[in-house]
C-alpha cells in the first residue's frame, strides 16, 4: 500500500520493518569484518568496547535516521528536506543524506564484489562437495597452500572477478527492481530466517567442539591491559560500519514505516539483533579456527583463506562450508539490496520515472565501477586514481571508493544528522517521532547532541590523520 501523498510502498508489518533493517545492517560486516577486526584488536576488550559504543554511538544514530526517514515518507534527501520545512530551518541540510545516497552509491560498486568473491567460495566447496562426499573433510588429499591460494587465483583472473561481480549485481537489481512489497520485503521475510537457521545451525555445530570454551573465552575475557587507543577507535568504527549507518539505507527504510510503529523500540531490536549476529559469527568462526590450530589475527584472509583451510580437517567439512557460504550470501545480499535501494528510491522519484528503468541506470553506473573494482586485484592494480592525494597515493581503485566512503562520506553524514536531528530540527517534531520518553528519551538526547558528535569527529579525524 502507498504511504499517503509520497508515492511509497509500506512495509507490510513491523515484523517485515524489522527483519528488513536487520538485514540491512546484517551483512558482511558482521559476518567478515567482526571476527577479523576481533581477532586482529585481542578479542574480549574489542568485544566489550564494541557492544558500549553500539548502545552510545550506533543505536542513537540508527534512532535519528529512521525518524528522519519515517517523518519525510520520501527518498534520503527528501525526507530531511521534509524535516528541515517543518522545523523552519534551511532546506539546505538535506546535502548529509545526499551524501549518504552518493556514499550507498559507491560502497555498493565494491560491495558487490566481494559478494562474488562468497559465490566464488560456494561454487568451490559445492564442486567439493560433489566430488568428495558428503561425511569427509574438504579438499581431501589437498595441501593447506593449495587451499589458501583459491582466493589470490580467484583475484588473478580479471574475466571471472568481473563475472562474479556483475551476476551479484543482477540479483540485487532483480529484488529492487520489484519494490518494497514484492521485491525487498521478500528477501528480508525469506532470506532472513534462512540466514539465522543456517547460522544457528553452524554455531550450534561449534558449541559442540573441544574448542568452544575457547573461543568463548577469547571474546568474553576482558582483559582491559588490551584496551588501547587503537583498539577503542576499531572498536567504535566497527559498531557504526556495522549498522549500516550513513549511507541512507535506514532513511530510506523509514520512509516505509508506518505510524504505528514504535521507532526506539523498533531501533532497539534492530541494533541489538546486529550486535548479536555479530557476536554469533565469532561464536561461529573461533572454534572452527582454533580446532584447525590456525592464528586469529588472520584479518581480512580469516573468513576467505583460515576458514576453508579449518574446513578441511572437519567432518562433513565441504557440507559446513557450503553452508556457511551461503549463509554469508544470504547476509550479503540483504544488504547490497539495502544499498541500492537507497539511490534508486531517489532517482525515481527525482526524475518521475519507472522503478525499473531507475533501477537499472544506478545498477549501470555500478556495473561500471564494480568492473574496475574487479580489474583493481589484477590488471588494474597499479592504477592510483587518487594518486594526487597523500591518503590514497597507493590506493588502487577498490581501496579508493572503500576509503572515500569509509573515512569521509560516512563519518561526515553521520555527524551531520546528529547535528541536523541534536540542534537543528524541531524537538517537539522529534519528540513526536522517536518513540521513547522519560529518561529513555533524555539519554538519547544527550548522546546525539554531544557523544555521538564527537565520536564520530574522532573517527572521521583518525581516518584522515591517524
Amino acid at each position: 500500500m502507498a504511504a499517503t501523498g509520497s508515492g511509497h510502498e509500506n512495509w507490510s508489518s513491523r515484523t517485515a520493518f524489522i527483519l528488513a533493517a536487520v538485514g540491512s545492517a546484517v551483512g558482511l560486516g558482521n559476518m567478515w569484518r567482526f571476527p577479523a577486526e576481533a581477532g586482529e584488536n585481542g578479542g574480549g576488550a574489542f568485544v566489550l568496547f564494541y557492544i558500549l559504543c553500539v548502545l552510545l554511538i550506533g543505536l542513537p544514530v540508527l534512532l535519528s535516521e529512521v525518524l528522519i526517514g519515517r517523518h519525510g515518507q520520501a527518498n534520503a534527501p527528501e525526507s530531511v528536506r521534509r524535516v528541515a520545512r517543518d522545523s523552519n530551518a534551511p532546506e539546505g541540510w538535506s546535502i548529509l543524506a545526499s551524501m549518504g545516497v552518493f556514499a550507498a552509491f559507491l560502497i555498493l560498486s565494491f560491495y558487490c564484489v566481494v559478494g562474488g568473491w562468497v559465490v566464488y567460495y560456494i561454487g568451490v566447496f559445492l564442486g567439493d562437495l560433489i566430488q568428495t562426499g558428503l561425511t569427509g573433510g574438504a579438499f581431501q588429499g589437498r595441501p593447506a597452500e593449495d587451499i589458501e591460494a583459491l582466493m589470490p587465483g580467484l583475484f588473478g583472473n580479471g574475466s571471472l572477478m568481473i563475472g562474479l561481480n556483475l551476476g551479484f549485481l543482477a540479483v540485487t537489481m532483480f529484488f529492487v527492481a520489484r519494490g518494497v512489497s514484492s521485491g525487498i520485503e521478500w528477501v528480508a521475510v525469506y532470506l532472513m530466517p534462512l540466514f539465522f537457521l543456517l547460522f544457528l545451525g553452524i554455531t550450534v555445530y561449534g558449541a559442540f567442539t573441544d574448542n568452544f570454551g575457547q573461543a568463548v573465552a577469547y571474546l568474553f575475557t576482558f582483559d582491559f591491559s588490551k584496551l588501547t587507543g587503537e583498539v577503542m577507535l576499531a572498536a567504535v568504527g566497527q559498531a557504526f560500519f556495522s549498522l549500516s549507518l550513513g549511507v541512507a539505507g535506514m532513511m530510506t527504510y523509514g520512509a516505509y514505516a508506518s505510524r504505528d510503529t514504535n521507532l526506539g523500540e523498533t531501533s532497539g531490536i534492530i541494533a541489538g539483533a546486529d550486535t548479536g549476529v555479530a557476536l554469533l559469527a565469532g561464536l561461529a568462526i573461533f572454534p572452527i579456527v582454533f580446532a584447525a590450530g590456525l592464528p586469529t589475527n588472520a584479518g581480512p584472509g580469516l573468513m576467505f583463506q583460515s576458514l576453508p583451510v579449518a574446513f578441511q580437517a572437519m567432518p562433513f567439512g565441504s557440507l559446513i562450508g557450503l553452508a556457511f557460504f551461503t549463509m554469508v550470501f544470504f547476509a550479503a545480499l540483504t544488504s547490497s539490496v539495502s544499498l541500492l535501494e537507497a539511490p534508486t528510491a531517489y532517482v525515481f522519484e527525482k526524475f518521475k520515472m519507472p522503478r525499473m528503468v531507475a533501477t537499472l541506470i544506478v545498477g549501470a553506473g555500478a556495473a561500471v565501477l564494480g568492473v574496475l573494482s574487479s580489474l583493481s586485484f589484477n590488471d588494474m592494480a597499479e592504477f592510483y586514481p587518487l594518486g594526487f592525494v597523500p591518503l590514497f597515493a597507493e590506493t588502487n581503485f577498490f581501496d579508493t571508493l572503500d576509503g572515500v566512503t569509509a573515512k569521509l562520506f560516512m563519518p561526515i553524514g553521520a555527524i551531520l544528522t546528529c547535528i541536523f536531528v541534536g540542534w537543528i530540527a524541531d524537538a517537539r517534531l522529534i519528540d513526536d517521532e522517536n518513540g521513547l520518553d522519560g529518561w529513555l528519551h533524555q539519554t538519547w538526547r544527550a548522546l546525539v547532541r554531544f557523544v555521538c558528535p564527537i565520536a564520530l569527529t574522532v573517527i572521521l579525524l583518525f581516518g584522515l590523520f591517524g
